[in-house]
């Protein structure tokens, strides 16, 4: 049956979706372990024992390890589910209007230890309350994305629909990033002297709003008039064996998996080279993420043009090669014969192109992959793409986060920093990794 295509409208509702999940999931990467393992000089007090397991791992490594591992157990049923539905009012949008509230509730409470200081107590409440939230944000996550592969029908409007995604996200990195900076102005206005409750209700404010622009496109998009997507019959587990045979996609998910540890990496990270590292206020932290992010928008219609003209793999190539270099970068903040203003300028403006082209391109291509898929086997499977690729993101940041804890251990306070400098050293041997992988990926003529 034809069906509709998507109105400019439709499209900045299905955007800002990705806006809302990008909040509270960059809140996570990026104050997580700001907030349990602080520098000494945050003002803040260390809420988990910086506890070392077999020699390497802390407990807030292992901690995050662990929430992750329900969602990824969860991942591929949400998928199946999705997948198969029969909803009369479509396959995604009905599931994914069950997450929100969830969402808000677990995102807030992760920031509200029930102890007011270092205890072990307070890491099986995070274990639990981010277990909770990752499930939650999954539920949306996985019929979101897949949507796009049914929204859209041809390569162009899925790099076009996924350029709008990714404003939402990079949108959605800008506000969660600024945490600390709203912080400042709770404490300033309603004179909280208390530096970490002035942060839970910030998180508090900024989870609502998530879940406010998490409606979107629940509220704006019927599902039944933009896809003609039929529910598959394959089950679970052939329906994951499947994904896997798809030579194209496994390179694409090794690559994809890499990029996203460095990428949590830098998040988890950023607060602590910006106040470690360069001794600037964490206030600069939100100030110098959103630079990048707004750089990283003048590269949108060249990304658009050139993965019309030159394809997309050319182009995510150059974006590993450019993500390495500033992970080489960052082992030498604080040293570089600049001010330190100065390097977070350099380091935000060479990272807005990997930023924009990471951003838009894997999901137009993992897009590409879905539909080819299901035109090669008549199975609308696309929501198991996706929870696959997804699983693996969300390994991959939970693995970013883990490292990067783990790695403080060797220093992450002014003057004892070798552990903060190590981030650098395996964020290069990742994105390497990535673009080797990468480049085996083999581009179909039609997807160009």
């Amino acid at each position: 049956m034809p069906v509709k295509q998507l109105p400019l409208k439709k499209e900045i509702a299905y955007a800002a979706g990705m806006m809302g999940w990008s909040i509270m999931t960059n809140i996570i990467i990026v104050m997580l372990p700001y907030f349990y393992l602080p520098p000494n000089n945050s003002g803040l007090t260390p809420l988990v024992p910086q506890l070392s397991v077999f020699g390497a791992f802390n407990i807030l490594s292992l901690i995050a390890a662990s929430g992750r591992l329900f969602d990824a157990i969860y991942d591929p049923f949400i998928a199946a589910l999705s997948d198969a539905s029969d909803n009369p009012k479509g396959r995604r949008i009905p599931i994914m209007k069950y997450a929100i509230l969830p969402a808000v509730i677990c995102c807030s409470l992760v920031f509200y230890p029930l102890v007011k200081g270092e205890s072990t107590l307070n890491a099986w409440w995070l274990t639990i309350v981010l277990a909770g939230f990752f499930i939650s944000v999954t539920t949306y996550i996985i019929p979101y994305n897949a949507l796009l592969a049914e929204l859209t029908h041809s390569p162009d409007q899925k790099v076009k629909l996924s350029t709008y995604q990714q404003v939402g996200f990079v949108l959605g990195m800008i506000v969660a990033a600024l945490c600390n900076n709203y912080a400042d102005l709770i404490q300033e206005i309603f004179k909280i002297g208390d530096r970490s409750q002035a942060l839970q209700y910030t998180i508090i404010g900024l989870s609502i709003l998530s879940g406010l622009v998490m409606i979107l496109p629940i509220l704006f998009i019927n599902e039944k008039e933009y896809t003609n997507a039929r529910p598959t019959h394959i089950p679970l587990i052939p329906a994951i064996r499947n994904t896997f045979r798809n030579a194209n996609f496994k390179f694409y998910l090794i690559s994809d998996f890499a990029y996203y540890i460095a990428l949590s990496i830098i998040s988890s990270g950023l607060l602590f080279f910006v106040t470690v590292l360069l001794g600037l206020p964490d206030s600069d932290g939100g100030k110098f993420m959103g630079i990048m992010v707004l750089l990283s928008l003048l590269f949108y219609p060249f990304i658009n043009y050139g993965s019309r003209k030159f394809g997309k793999k050319p182009l995510v190539l150059c974006a590993f090669a450019i993500l390495s270099l500033i992970f080489v970068a960052i082992y030498f903040l604080g040293r570089l014969p600049f001010s330190s203003s100065a390097q977070m300028y350099i380091l935000v403006s060479f990272a807005s192109f990997p930023l924009a082209s990471l951003g838009i391109l894997p999901n137009a291509i993992l897009a590409d992959i879905a539909q080819k898929d299901t035109l090669e086997t008549g199975e609308n499977h696309e929501g198991m793409f996706f929870a696959v690729k997804y699983l693996f993101v969300k390994l991959g940041q939970t693995m970013g986060i883990a490292v990067f804890a783990m790695l403080t251990v060797y220093g992450k306070d002014p003057g004892h920093d070798y552990g903060l400098r190590l981030n650098g050293v395996v964020g290069f041997v990742l994105c390497i990794l990535a673009l080797i992988f990468f480049s085996q990926f083999k581009e179909s003529k039609n997807a160009e």
